[in-house]
């Protein structure tokens, strides 16, 4: 089994961007300097970045086998105060309207009514529009209605009463609030929570550069003018620590980090030939690329190859991880005295228990693959049968959150702490059981076709390498079968015939882009996250349960994820989310 490696050279590097700051290991050193211009992507204006730090050990990359860790026991009466700590604080939260931050903010309304005010960063035009998002996604979502519930009439009212939009954006200077405002919430926020990201894996290079790298850049700037805060917390994703192999601990990334196979590293390949990632350079290259290309649809395609190939460069999968791991390496660089919680969670699925079982919002990492198969659009997909998807429930990750941010918010001490909330250590699934859930559902309760009659599904088909996936032939792929083609005119044949080509070719684009992931041979180490667990008091696991051992796979995916997928997603009616526990 290979290795990989991990590289670091310090260096200054230049950001091309709104922002220019000079960071050293104290906070009165840093210095931010704004430029006049509203775009971080204008290359024309560069400022430096210097970092200071020698050159970090190897990564320890421990193989995946073997038995988990034991923790020590301690006294669970004692608990981490999460409730406590969170009465009266007030937070700010960006990405508020995406799938993660409404379970949390649901989960923090619902069990800790007395928290301070929760400021929103909502994309908007103005304040009435800002408002108008802020009840349309979050208020009028469904996820809330246990509140709803809770509070009656009253509801609403409660709402805006905690809940404070602020409009701006984390791809603009100063995150486009209003100076006024921007004031106000640095003089009252306790702890900063970064959500928002583009998650998309195949993004256009500039594009998730802005918002998943500079993002993190304009947020750390904005929180060292807050004079309270006692903690930044940012939701990453596992998949930062690269296309690595073995166990992977739960490390910070640094500036320079490069991940690179071990391979070239003990081959005759000088030192000098394994590249440096220079964060500047990449900025540089992305926007004076997409500077270059000409608009449309050819333009879009060619950002989104630039960022598939910096990233495999590197040694990640694609621009979304690749993004995201440079959002991690500025925030290390400029935290200087701030304390920082990385949350690192792996697949985020539907909800396990909380707010109710099965609660999801738009279609997630293995999602398409699961309607297109029940729709009967494909038959099978490329994975390693005995491989491991790392899937972990959205309210799993939001109580892991929620636990280390009290843990840590009550510490106040320097320094920035890892989170893997994931399964592939603790508890996990293989891909041949997962798949076999897939077949399970639909075989018990079937889609139906646009004239009422159910979709007969076979056994989900499992292809070791694409080779295997692209030659076979379009019967075992599309599900329509050759069917579509027999009876009609060969005109009608041969266009048929080319829309399924068509088709197969896109199943094939989907292929290489999951194909890291559905063949991922790293298992993401969670001690810190078991240790956190421990200092937890009984009513608190009970309460903020994070562990996912205690989840039955065959029944969360067969009666639990895929019918929330179909009722909240497909908005199809009739579904029932039951999982066998409520029988």
């Amino acid at each position: 089994m290979a290795s990989l490696s991990l590289t670091t050279k310090p260096n200054a590097f230049a950001f091309s961007g709104a922002l220019r700051l000079l960071i050293t290991k104290k906070k009165k050193d840093v210095v931010p300097v704004f430029c006049s211009c509203n775009n971080g992507n204008d290359v024309r204006n560069e400022y430096m970045l210097a970092t200071k730090g020698s050159k970090s050990e190897v990564s320890h990359v421990v193989p995946s086998k073997g038995t988990n860790p034991t923790y020590p026991t301690k006294d669970l009466d004692e608990g981490i105060g999460i409730i406590r700590f969170l009465k009266g604080k007030h937070l700010f939260i960006t990405g508020a309207t995406g799938f993660f931050a409404k379970v949390l903010i649901e989960k923090i309304l619902r069990m800790m009514p007395d928290i301070g005010k929760i400021y929103v960063l909502i994309k908007a035009k103005n304040k009435d529009a800002a408002m108008s998002r802020l009840k349309s996604e979050i208020i009028n979502c469904e996820v809330f209605s246990s509140l709803r519930e809770i509070h009656g009439k009253d509801y609403e009212d409660f709402m805006i009463r905690k809940l404070m939009p602020v409009v701006g954006n984390v791809m603009e200077a100063r995150l486009g609030m209003q100076g006024g405002l921007a004031d106000e919430i640095s003089e009252e926020v306790d702890v900063i929570v970064n959500s928002a990201a583009n998650t998309t894996f195949d993004e256009r290079y500039d594009a998730a550069l802005d918002i998943n790298t500079m993002g993190p850049f304009r947020l750390m700037s904005f929180a060292r003018r807050c004079k309270k805060l006692k903690l930044f917390v940012h939701v990453s994703t596992a998949y930062v620590n690269g296309q690595r192999q073995g166990r992977v601990l739960e490390e910070p990334l640094s500036i320079g980090d490069t991940i690179v196979p071990e391979t070239i590293v003990s081959s005759d390949v000088s030192e000098k030939s394994i590249p440096f990632l220079d964060i500047g350079t990449e900025m540089k290259l992305a926007f004076s690329s997409a500077g270059r290309t000409t608009s449309g649809a050819s333009s879009t395609q060619d950002m989104k190859d630039l960022g598939l190939t910096r990233a495999n460069t590197h040694g990640w999968a694609d621009a979304y991880t690749f993004t995201k791991a440079m959002g991690e390496m500025v925030i290390n660089s400029m935290r200087g005295d701030i304390p920082i919680v990385i949350v690192r969670p792996s697949i985020i699925e539907s909800t396990f228990k909380e707010p109710f079982p099965g609660w999801i919002e738009g279609s997630r990492m293995m999602d398409p693959l699961v309607l297109y198969y029940g729709k009967g659009k494909i038959a099978g997909f490329v994975g390693d049968p005995n491989g491991v998807l790392d899937v972990v429930p959205v309210d799993m990750v939001v109580n892991a959150t929620l636990a280390a941010l009290a843990k840590h918010g009550q510490r106040m001490e320097n320094g920035m702490q890892i989170y893997h909330v994931g399964s592939s250590v603790a508890h996990p699934l293989l891909i041949k059981d997962l798949v076999s859930s897939f077949y399970e559902h639909f075989e018990a309760t079937p889609c139906f076709d646009s004239n009422g009659k159910p979709i007969v599904v076979s056994p989900f088909k499992l292809f070791i390498d694409k080779a295997d996936f692209s030659t076979n032939n379009l019967n075992d792929i599309v599900g329509s079968g050759k069917s579509g083609v027999d009876g009609v005119s060969e005109k009608h044949s041969q266009r048929t015939k080319s829309v399924l080509v068509k088709y197969v070719e896109q199943l094939k684009y989907l292929a290489t882009l999951y194909e890291p992931y559905t063949f991922c041979a790293v298992r993401f180490d969670d001690t810190n996250t078991r240790k956190l667990m421990q200092e937890m008091s009984k009513e608190e696991m009970r309460s903020f349960d994070f562990d996912v051992r205690g989840i039955a796979w065959d029944d969360y995916i067969a009666n639990v994820h895929i019918p929330g997928l179909r009722k909240y997603v497909m908005k199809e009616r009739g579904v029932n989310v039951v999982s066998d526990a409520e029988k």
